[in-house]
């Protein structure tokens, strides 16, 4: 997918089914970008503020049941709302990048697939509230058999997603590939059985020259490709 004459990517996001790797894949990038002299926040959703870390507890554990569609869209954006705020906007403000690991996609594709008319709801509520996208979406693409096997070996406390099954990483996985071709000056989709070091190279070779080196940094630069 082409990037040619992009923008800098200042707000990047990542996104993918759960066990993707783009939470491996978001903080290699940070790692990169900082070690160009970068300053880098790596941040998440939902969570990324003190007030969307509670909200993230609210939704990821517990009881999955005691919310309904429409209140959990609700909690997605009141917490989106606050990380814009108190995270990413004053990061963007002085000049730093900012990787979130899930955005606004993630909540468009997870509470869309509860309900036909959910999806438009999330929309609405993000044009009133939110009104930003990422400059750059990163997709991690990989089977729905092999994400779910990762995640479920990771298994902790907050299993909220994981535990809806194959099923649902299928419909997940359609929904992502389905957005990515609607916008496409915006996502990159990245093959996620690469192997990770290999990925994270590949991602690095597509953003970093983009942003170009920090002042006091070595000023060359490695080649980018035109596809990933």
């Amino acid at each position: 997918m082409s990037r040619a004459g992009a923008p800098a990517p200042r707000f990047i996001s990542f996104e993918g089914i759960d066990g993707s790797g783009k939470s491996t894949q978001a903080r290699r990038l940070a790692e990169t970008l900082r070690a160009a002299g970068h300053e880098v926040v790596l941040t998440r959703e939902p969570g990324g503020s003190p007030g969307a870390e509670e909200v993230r507890r609210l939704l990821l554990e517990g009881d999955p049941d005691r919310w309904s569609a429409e209140t959990e869209i609700l909690l997605f954006t009141a917490a989106r709302r606050d990380h814009l705020e108190r995270t990413i906007r004053p990061a963007l403000d002085r000049g730093a990048v900012v990787i979130c690991d899930r955005f606004a996609d993630s909540t468009r594709l997870y509470q869309g697939a509860r309900g036909d008319d959910l999806r438009d709801k999330v929309d609405a509520l993000h044009a009133l509230m939110i009104g930003v996208e990422p400059d750059l979406t990163v997709l991690i693409d990989v089977a729905p058999e092999t994400g779910l096997a990762r995640a479920v070996a990771r298994h902790g406390g907050e299993m909220r997603f994981e535990s809806f099954g194959a099923e649902l990483q299928r419909t997940m996985r359609a929904g992502f590939l389905d957005l990515a071709e609607t916008a496409p000056g915006r996502f990159v989709v990245f093959d996620g059985d690469t192997a990770p070091g290999d990925l994270a190279k590949q991602i690095g070779d597509l953003v970093l020259p983009r942003l170009g080196r920090a002042s006091g940094s070595p000023s060359d630069t490695p080649s980018t490709p035109d596809r990933a």
